[in-house]
C-alpha cells in the first residue's frame, strides 16, 4: 500500500470540500475539486514542497472549479481531469450553475477526459475512475483501491445524497447507480465526499435514510 495521506481544505462560500492527496515519499499530489481560493492552494503546494501532477474534478459545478483557472496559470503542464459526459458541463456557465449562482459566468476546458472504469496510473497506485451519474449526467468518483478510499463529490453524502433537481440530474439513476457502484465496494472503503464529513461505504449500506 503507498503511503498516502489526504489534506483537506473547506473552501467557498458552499463549503466544499477540496482534497489534496499526497504520496509522503514522492511528494507527488492531485488536487480533487478545487473549489476557490487559488492562491491558498498554490501556496500549500509550494509551502509543502508538493509536486502536483493531476487536478481531479468529480463533476463542472461552480463550487467545484472555481480554483481551476489560476491553478492552471501557475501549473500549466498539470492535467485537468474530468468524467467524459460533464465536459459540456465545466464549458457551460448555464449548465455549471455559475450564472445562477457563482459570483461570475465560469466556462472551462478540461486537458483529458476519463470514462467509466479506466484506470490512471497516479501516486504511485492505481486509480479506478467510477462514473456515478444522478447529479450530473457525468459525475466521476476517483476510487483508490490499494488505499480504501473513494473520493465521490456530490454524489453520496454521510446519511444523505446530492442533490438531482439541477440540470442534467437525475434522481432516480443517482439512487440506482449508487447501490450499484458505490455500495459494491469493500465496506471498509472511506468515502470521501464533496461537503460534510467523511463517511463508510458500510456505515450508508446499513444507515443512510435514502436506501
Amino acid at each position: 500500500m503507498q503511503n498516502l495521506i489526504v489534506v483537506t481544505n473547506m473552501l467557498g462560500d458552499l463549503g466544499t470540500n477540496c482534497y489534496t492527496v499526497v504520496n509522503t515519499v514522492t511528494r507527488e499530489a492531485v488536487i480533487i475539486d478545487p473549489a476557490a481560493n487559488a492562491e491558498f492552494l498554490i501556496s500549500m503546494v509550494k509551502n509543502q514542497n508538493y509536486k502536483l501532477v493531476g487536478i481531479l474534478l468529480t463533476h463542472g459545478h461552480f463550487d467545484h472549479v472555481a480554483a481551476v483557472k489560476g491553478l492552471k496559470e501557475s501549473y500549466p503542464e498539470v492535467p485537468v481531469i474530468i468524467g467524459e459526459n460533464d465536459e459540456d458541463i465545466l464549458r457551460t456557465p448555464a449548465a455549471n450553475l455559475s450564472l445562477m449562482f457563482g459570483d461570475e459566468p465560469i466556462s472551462l476546458k478540461a486537458d483529458r477526459t476519463v470514462k467509466d472504469g479506466e484506470i490512471l496510473n497516479i501516486l504511485g497506485t492505481e486509480m479506478k475512475c467510477i462514473e456515478v451519474p444522478g447529479h450530473t449526467k457525468g459525475g466521476m468518483c476517483y476510487y483508490f483501491a490499494e488505499n480504501n478510499m473513494i473520493f465521490d463529490g456530490d454524489t453520496l453524502f454521510e446519511s444523505s445524497i446530492g442533490r438531482s433537481d439541477f440540470p442534467t440530474g437525475d434522481g432516480e439513476a443517482l439512487l440506482k447507480n449508487i447501490r450499484e457502484k458505490i455500495f459494491t465496494l469493500p465496506d471498509e472503503t472511506v468515502v470521501y465526499p464533496g461537503h460534510n464529513g467523511r463517511t463508510t461505504v458500510a456505515r450508508e449500506k446499513n444507515g443512510n435514510p435514502w436506501f
